[in-house]
């Protein structure tokens, strides 16, 4: 599935309320490989705790968080506390591999 892929980090600046808590109340910490997904994508067979894995970058990437309504086919990929490499990674197309709940 191809989506638009962002970065975000664990600070007060560009969250709601704790920087480290997700939407479904897991905490995150720096070097986990975790995502947010806009909440259509729900609807598309990804959910929470699923693994997937993104084009162009190593390993796997669990779903952790959601996004704010007002986003569509978008994921946010979590960069811990380095604002610089989210600001690097910009916005950018990549399409994610996952395989469906049977």
């Amino acid at each position: 599935m191809e989506v638009v892929a962002t970065a975000y980090n664990s600070v007060t600046a560009q969250t709601d309320g704790d920087p480290s808590i997700t939407a479904w109340g897991d905490t995150l910490e720096p070097g986990m490989k975790a995502v947010a997904i806009s909440r259509d994508l729900l609807d598309s067979g990804l959910y929470y705790n699923m693994d997937i894995t993104i084009e162009g970058l190593e390993g796997r990437y669990k779903v952790l968080d959601k996004m704010n309504r007002r986003w569509v086919n978008k994921i946010d990929i979590y960069m811990g506390l380095n604002v610089l490499e989210a600001r690097q990674w910009g916005k950018q197309y990549v399409t994610i591999s996952y395989r469906p709940s049977e």
